[in-house]
């Protein structure tokens, strides 16, 4: 059995993104016009960050159990430029964090726990695994150093 620690995070993420992108998972209209947080100084210029960004966030709740907002958001949080200063860390998008969660739960992925946090749903354990296995095929497929994973 394949686990999503063992895979590439690049390879499973992309493959997770490709996965929200045919199953047409609906993007927020003010997605292109916002930044990730206040340590930024622009826009995303990808177009499609946020089905990575939503790959993303349900590859961290898988390794870390139970984890809220504002424990994400210092995740995706960056070094604020502040001039002649030292560099101080901020923290990322509670906004944009709050409703790639909320869209995760709408799609059945997520679970929350007012006492816990979020947690994976059995769905969401799934999509992972099963990403996570046909990643590890294709490399598998590339480098035999690979098969003993499958």
């Amino acid at each position: 059995m394949v686990d999503v620690k063992e895979v590439p995070a690049d390879l499973l993420l992309n493959k997770l993104a490709s996965e929200f992108k045919e199953k047409n998972v609906e993007i927020p209209d003010w997605v292109n016009y916002l930044k990730d947080g206040i340590g930024k100084e622009r826009a995303w210029i990808q177009d499609d960050w946020y089905y990575t960004r939503l790959a993303s966030v349900m590859r961290k709740v898988y390794l870390n159990t139970n984890i809220g907002i504002s424990r994400l958001s210092q995740e995706y949080g960056s070094r604020q430029d502040r001039g002649t200063k030292r560099y101080h860390p901020v923290q990322g998008s509670r906004f944009i964090i709050r409703n790639i969660l909320q869209s995760l739960e709408a799609l059945g992925y997520l679970k929350k726990d007012i006492k816990t946090g979020r947690s994976l749903t059995p769905a969401g354990q799934s999509i992972l695994d099963k990403a996570a296995k046909e990643v590890m095929k294709n490399l598998a497929e590339k480098d035999k150093v690979f098969e003993k994973y499958l």
